[in-house]
């Protein structure tokens, strides 16, 4: 599923035009991203949390040369799916 299958559920799911469908998600996923970039989780209940994680800094190789090179720290979205949505999918 792309984004515009999810659009057109949504949509139907609703009984809403796509195009309202398409602001919609458009405004989930920005809340999502600016929540995360101000370090804060985002709860939905029953389906998952976002949240950031923080990777140290390592020490790396590069495949070609061998040569050993600095991997700096980095923060990263992750993802803790919920109760009802592992359930669902275990079924």
């Amino acid at each position: 599923m792309n984004k515009t299958d999810l659009i057109e559920i949504m949509a139907q799911a609703a009984d809403i035009q796509k195009a309202a469908a398409g602001r919609a998600l458009d405004g989930l996923i920005n809340a999502v991203t600016s929540s995360l970039a101000k370090g804060e989780a985002v709860v939905l209940t029953g389906f998952g949390t976002f949240g950031v994680t923080e990777r140290k800094s390592r020490i790396g190789r590069n495949p070609k040369t061998g040569e050993a090179i600095n991997i700096p720290a980095s923060k990263a979205p992750k993802f803790k799916a919920g109760k009802a949505l592992k359930e669902e999918v275990n079924k």
